[in-house]
């Protein structure tokens, strides 16, 4: 089966398709995108991951044409953000 494995960074993001056997995991796809290499900043065991926008574990078995995504930590609190914009107006 194929499915695509996506990680967002500020200025661009990496999509790769791979192609894994039936029964794969979201664990499975992370290693075969070569995400890990590519990005040493990806914590496997901290990183927050996903299916289609939908927080996923790493165990959480995968169907054709998914979207794995790989998720960066918030560069601010979004009540912080809130607080920011209101007081510039």
């Amino acid at each position: 089966m194929k499915v695509e494995v996506i990680y967002a960074l500020p200025a661009a993001a990496d999509a790769v398709s791979v192609s894994l056997p039936a029964g794969a995991t979201l664990r499975d796809a992370v290693l075969a995108s070569g995400m890990l290499q590519r990005h040493p900043e990806i914590a496997l065991e901290k990183q927050a991951f996903g299916i289609f926008g939908k927080r996923a574990a790493l165990d959480a078995r995968l169907a054709p044409g998914d979207r794995v995504e790989v998720y960066r930590a918030l560069a601010i609190d979004p009540k912080e953000a809130r607080r920011r914009r209101a007081a510039r107006k």
